[in-house]
């Protein structure tokens, strides 16, 4: 028989209803239900994904071209003079049994986690919002939206780099050598550059955090610019695989694009934020008079601006 104290399903849902428990408050034990329970839903839909992304890998969707082929496209790019095997068409080298079926498993997964992100995602910002304020709840929303489109934008760039790096890198002793590069070796440069570019095109975007929850301002950006620049190009030598020149350009010439952008926006926050204060009636009180805030309590929603008491203006 069940124990009668313990919380039943529907108790459990009331906790979870922003409407019914607008303050998200649980206790310890109700906050890691709460997590298994977000993080199951999760991993379920990587699952999802990465079935889907297993069964894409060999199947065309209508227009869109297999997942196989988009990842072997680059490769195909290189001249077939340089290619083992090229009048065999354009295939990779499987040098163990089972080494084409743990590729297929392992890019399906990827692909599957990225289709399925808005899912996995939305799990993980259900878990943290309740203890978020309504204004750290807007900020953490821009943040994630921005990310994501950045993580994109570098995958996609990384993309169209890839057989300019390959020719590049293929092309020296091309009198000597000729290419045949295996299935695993070739789909982890891949994967590496999407992964790599993705995260390094988010760093442009702390900088802006940074910028905009005041731990930085627009005038130490300004100072710290070429250093900015000199240690983009020494992260991008260190973060792209294989000393590859070519990718480590691109991902330094897009950085440093991104990082002036970043630089640009802290200049016009800082500048609206200056103007903020000097338009304020409490800008230029002395120092030694305290400023008229309103200190009764509100509610954890409540972002309506302090007023100032009019027995306390002088």
């Amino acid at each position: 028989m069940a124990d009668s104290a313990s919380p039943s399903r529907r108790d459990r849902r009331r906790k979870r209803s922003r409407r019914l428990n607008p303050d998200g408050t649980m206790t310890l034990i109700e906050h890691i239900y709460e997590f298994r329970r977000r993080l199951g839903w999760a991993l379920l839909a990587v699952v999802a994904g990465g079935i889907f992304g297993f069964i894409w890998f060999n199947t065309r969707m209508g227009p869109v071209p297999s997942l196989g082929d988009i990842v072997n496209d680059p490769y195909c790019a290189i001249p077939p003079d340089r290619r083992l095997g090229s009048g065999e068409g354009c295939r990779l080298l499987q040098t163990v049994p089972f080494e084409a079926f743990m590729i297929q498993l392992k890019v399906g997964l990827a692909a599957g986690a990225v289709l399925t992100s808005p899912l996995w995602l939305y799990q993980f910002w259900a878990f943290i919002a309740p203890g978020l304020y309504s204004k750290e709840r807007k900020y953490a929303l821009t943040f994630v939206g921005c990310a994501s489109v950045l993580f994109a934008g570098g995958a996609v760039v990384a993309y169209l780099i890839i057989p300019h790096a390959l020719q590049l890198l293929m092309g020296f002793g091309s009198d000597f050598f000729i290419t045949g590069l295996t299935g695993d070796k070739y789909i982890s440069f891949v994967l590496s550059l999407l992964i790599i570019f993705g995260v390094s095109f988010e760093l442009p975007l702390v900088l802006v955090m940074l910028n905009f929850v005041g731990v930085v301002k627009y005038a130490q950006l300004k100072k710290w610019r070429r250093g900015l620049i000199f240690l983009v190009f020494v992260f991008a030598a260190f973060a792209t695989p294989g000393s590859d020149p070519f990718s480590m350009i691109a991902l330094a010439g897009a950085l440093t694009v991104l990082a002036e952008l970043a630089i640009q926006i802290a200049r016009v926050h800082d500048a609206r934020k200056y103007r903020e204060r000097e338009s304020s009636e409490w800008a230029h009180l002395p120092d030694d008079q305290p400023a008229p805030f309103d200190y009764t309590p509100a509610t954890i929603d409540d972002d309506t601006p302090a007023k100032p008491r009019t027995e306390d203006v002088t």
